[in-house]
């Protein structure tokens, strides 16, 4: 398409047309060349593809977590965070009594070049034995893991016993 552009333009044999088509070609194979390069790093993702796939780990955390599927929200922990802070059975049959009755997310902070986000949450929490309901603010700190492709939290889950 270039070339047809070219000739019309410019008479055929001129000096002008070979160094301007000379100069273009260069400057594409640097784009494609840059190109390449930014998409071919291992593991990495194009910026708009990693804040979508960040929006889409913190939508599905929070319908977990609405439907108070504690299990399924342990999943979304790392395994390096899990090594160092075990989840104990206490911790999981605490989370058990209650049932999430609002998640409103208060605050989003992209870290790291995009490669990390804190996400501050108010969650209002229903004790099923007592009755009662409180509200309890969940510091949520998430990396993503270039070696599995996903976002992961590095912070404990929702602590209902937080404020007493």
């Amino acid at each position: 398409m270039i070339s047809v552009c070219l000739s019309q333009k410019y008479r055929v044999g001129s000096a002008s047309p070979t160094i301007r088509s000379s100069h273009q070609a260069r400057a594409i194979r640097v784009i494609v060349a840059a190109a390449i390069l930014l998409f071919s790093l291992p593991g990495c993702l194009p910026p708009g593809k990693l804040e979508k796939s960040r929006s889409e780990a913190f939508r599905q955390y929070e319908t977990i977590v609405r439907w108070s599927q504690w299990d399924a929200a342990a999943d979304f922990i790392s395994p390096e965070y899990l090594a160092e802070q075990p989840i104990s059975r206490l911790q999981m049959d605490r989370l058990r009594l209650f049932r999430v009755t609002q998640y409103t997310i208060r605050s989003v902070n992209v870290l790291e070049e995009g490669m990390a986000a804190t996400q501050t949450v108010e969650i209002k929490l229903f004790n099923t034995n007592q009755g009662l309901e409180r509200s309890i603010i969940d510091e949520q700190m998430w990396r993503y893991e270039e070696n599995s492709q996903r976002w992961r939290l590095h912070s404990p889950l929702p602590d209902p016993t937080q404020g007493r």
